[in-house]
C-alpha cells in the first residue's frame, strides 16, 4: 500500500499580453443548466497536495458539483491538514475557464495591509530593518484574509451546489480527526529547530499537545474542534470571517506580544476580493493565461516564455542548450518583476509594455548560445517609470491545485499562508498569515527612490503565485498549471509549460524535471535530478550554479488531450496526487 493509499484509507477510517481574454464576470444563476448527475469518471480530475483534499474535491464533482464548488472542499481540507502550507485565514489566486464561453477569469484574494501601517512596518526604533524571521513571527506580518471572499465572490458566479457543501468534509475531518502526514510532521520538526511555533501558547497546545515541546508525529489522530466550529460559521456566512467572534479572535492573537500588529475590525469589514480578466498572451500555437497585479506570477511566467518563443526549443529537449536558454530568459524575467510589479492600485506597473513582443524579442537577444549574460538588469519597457531596487524577502510556502469538472469548466488555484506555518500564530482552528512580509522591507533605495512594493495602508503585497491555464488555439482548455515555493514559484511554473508546450513531455514528467531557478546571477539546480553531464556542461559555460538537493515546489497539473482523456501531474517533491472520480481507492465516494 502505497502512503498516499495508506493516508486516504486512515482518513476515511478516522472520520468513518498582452491583449487580456474577455472577463467573464458574473454570470446569472437562473441561466446555469441543470446540474450533471451522471458523470463520467474519468472526465472529471482533482490534482492537489494531500489525497485527502483530492478525495474532498472529487465527492463534490461527483455530486455535479463545479470546479469551484470543488474548490471551496480542497481549500477547507488543506486548510486542516496542511496547514504549514495554506489555509483559510490566507489568500489565493485563481484562474478560471468558464467551458460555456471560453472565457478566462482572475479572482484575487490576496490579503490586504491594515489602514494603520505606515512605511516603517518593519524598521525598528532605529530606522533599520528587522530580522525577516522576527518579521514573520509578529502580528505585524498578517493582512486582512482573501481566500474565503474571493471563493464566495466565485462561488456567487459558477457554483452549483450550496455554499456550505464545500466544507462538509473538512468539518467532518476536523471533528473526528485527521492523520499526521509524513510531511506535516518533518515540517514542525524543522520549525521547532527554530523555535517560533510553540511561542504562542494556541499554536503551542495545538501542535506540542503532550509537553510543549515535542511536535506532532506522523501517524498522530488529530482533531481540531475550533476550526469546525470556525467552517460552521463560514458554511452559515461567509462574511463570519469577516464580522463578529472570528475576527475578533484573529486581531487578539494579532495584537499578541512579541511585535504586535495593527489589524482592525474595520480592516476585515472592508476587505473585497476582485474578479479581473486573466492576463493571457499567445505563446506560438498556445494561449497562456494567468494572474495580474499583485501577482507577479502571470507576467513573470509569460515574459520568460515570451523570451524563449524566439528560440527553437524544440531542438533542445533537456540539453544544455535547452537550460542555458532557459536560465538566461528566466534571469532577465525576475529583474523586470523586481523592478516593476507591485499593486496596480498604487503605482504604475507596464504591463503591456513587458509583454509586447517587440520588447521580448529585444530582451531575448540578449541570450547568446555560448555565453553567460555577466550581469542582468531591469529593461525599460513602454510605459515604465521610475522605480527603487527592490528589498522584499522570500518566504518558499504556498500550495496549489487544479480542478476540471464534468461541465468543461477548469480552476487552477494558488493558494498561502506565506511561510512555513504563517505567522507562527493562531485562532479560532486556522494559522494566521504573514502576507505583509512579501512587501519590500525598505521603502525607498539607496539612491533615494520609491520601490513599488512598499508597505501601504490597504495595499495588497506583490505576489509569486502563479496559477496558469494554457488554451489550444481553438480556445479549449488543455493545460492547468502552477506550484508553491515563494519567488521561485515562476520558476517551477514555467518550467511545466517548456516541459508540455515544447519538449513533449507528459505532465508527470513535466513535475518530475529538476527545478531551475535563475534570479540574479545564480542559479539554483537540483543535483539529484539533473544529469550529471547537463550539470557539468552548464557550469563548464559560465553559470553560477548553486547545487541544491530539493526545492520546496509543489506542481499540480492537469492536462487534457485532443481526444478528451485527462493526464495529471504530482509534485513527487510532496505528498499530493493527480486523480480522477476512477483513481480513488476503493471508489469509496461515500457521503459523509
Amino acid at each position: 500500500m502505497t502512503l498516499k493509499t495508506a493516508l486516504f484509507g486512515v482518513s476515511l477510517a478516522a472520520i468513518s499580453a498582452f491583449g487580456l481574454t474577455t472577463c467573464s464576470g458574473a454570470k446569472d444563476a437562473t441561466a446555469k443548466a441543470p446540474i450533471v448527475t451522471n458523470i463520467a469518471p474519468d472526465r472529471v480530475m482533482v490534482a492537489a497536495a494531500d489525497p485527502r483534499a483530492v478525495a474532498a474535491g472529487l465527492r463534490v464533482l461527483s455530486e455535479g458539483g463545479t470546479a469551484i464548488d470543488a474548490a471551496i472542499a480542497v481549500q477547507s481540507v488543506l486548510g486542516l491538514v496542511e496547514p504549514q502550507s495554506s489555509g483559510i485565514a490566507g489568500g489565493a489566486f485563481m484562474i478560471f475557464y468558464d467551458a460555456s464561453d471560453k472565457s478566462v477569469t482572475m479572482y484575487d484574494g490576496r490579503e490586504t495591509a491594515p489602514m494603520a501601517v505606515d512605511e516603517t512596518l518593519f524598521l525598528d526604533a532605529e530606522g533599520k530593518r528587522i530580522r525577516y524571521a522576527n518579521g514573520i513571527a509578529s502580528g505585524k506580518s498578517t493582512g486582512v484574509p482573501g481566500a474565503v471572499a474571493m471563493l464566495h465572490m466565485a462561488h456567487k458566479d459558477h457554483g452549483r451546489l450550496p455554499w456550505a457543501r464545500g466544507f462538509d468534509d473538512a468539518i467532518d475531518l476536523a471533528d473526528k480527526g485527521f492523520v499526521v502526514s509524513p510531511r506535516m510532521a518533518s515540517s514542525l520538526q524543522r520549525s521547532t529547530r527554530f523555535g517560533l511555533l510553540n511561542d504562542q501558547e494556541t499554536s503551542r497546545n495545538y501542535f506540542y499537545p503532550e509537553d510543549g515541546e515535542t511536535p506532532l508525529a506522523a501517524g498522530f489522530v488529530r482533531d481540531n474542534a475550533p476550526y469546525a466550529a470556525t467552517l460552521r460559521a463560514i458554511a452559515a456566512d461567509y462574511r463570519a470571517l469577516y464580522e463578529g467572534d472570528i475576527p475578533r479572535a484573529i486581531i487578539a492573537a494579532v495584537q499578541e506580544e512579541p511585535r504586535p500588529g495593527l489589524l482592525s475590525e474595520a480592516d476585515f469589514a472592508a476587505y473585497k476580493p476582485a474578479r479581473r480578466a486573466a492576463l493571457c498572451s499567445d505563446y506560438r500555437a498556445y494561449r497562456i493565461c494567468g494572474a495580474q497585479p499583485p501577482s507577479s506570477g502571470g507576467v513573470a511566467t509569460q515574459a520568460i516564455m515570451g523570451m524563449l518563443e524566439s528560440f527553437d526549443m524544440s531542438a533542445s529537449v533537456d540539453t544544455p542548450q535547452g537550460w542555458h536558454r532557459f536560465i538566461e530568459a528566466s534571469r532577465l524575467g525576475y529583474a523586470d518583476r523586481d523592478q516593476y510589479v507591485a499593486d496596480d492600485r498604487f503605482v504604475n506597473v507596464p504591463i503591456n509594455g513587458m509583454l509586447d513582443k517587440g520588447y521580448l524579442a529585444e530582451r531575448s537577444r540578449l541570450i547568446q548560445s555560448d555565453l553567460v549574460l555577466a550581469k542582468v538588469t531591469a529593461g525599460v519597457p513602454e510605459g515604465a517609470g521610475q522605480a527603487g531596487k527592490d528589498a522584499t524577502p522570500d518566504s518558499p510556502g504556498t500550495s496549489h491545485f487544479s480542478i476540471l469538472d464534468s461541465y468543461g469548466n477548469v480552476v487552477s488555484m494558488t493558494t498561502t499562508v506565506e511561510a512555513g506555518f504563517g505567522s507562527q500564530r493562531m485562532a479560532a482552528g486556522m494559522m494566521l498569515n504573514n502576507q505583509l512580509t512579501d512587501f519590500s522591507f525598505v521603502s525607498i533605495d539607496s539612491e533615494g527612490r520609491k520601490v513599488a512594493n512598499r508597505v501601504q495602508p490597504g495595499k495588497r503585497p506583490r505576489s509569486s503565485m502563479s496559477p496558469t491555464i494554457v488554451l489550444d488555439g481553438d480556445g479549449e482548455f488543455y493545460i492547468a498549471t502552477g506550484s508553491p515555493g515563494g519567488n521561485s514559484i515562476i520558476a517551477y511554473t514555467a518550467k511545466t509549460m517548456v516541459a508540455m508546450l515544447d519538449w513533449d513531455m507528459t505532465p508527470q514528467q513535466a513535475a518530475d524535471l529538476p527545478n531551475v531557478i535563475a534570479r540574479g546571477n545564480t542559479v539554483r539546480i537540483e543535483e539529484n535530478r539533473m544529469d550529471a553531464a547537463t550539470l557539468t556542461a552548464l557550469e563548464a559555460m559560465g553559470h553560477e550554479v548553486k547545487r541544491s538537493q530539493g526545492e520546496a515546489s509543489g506542481i499540480h497539473i492537469i492536462r487534457k488531450n485532443a481526444d478528451g482523456t485527462l493526464e495529471g501531474g504530482a509534485d513527487p517533491r510532496r505528498e499530493g496526487v493527480a486523480w480522477t472520480l476512477s483513481d480513488v481507492p476503493a471508489g469509496d465516494l461515500t457521503p459523509k
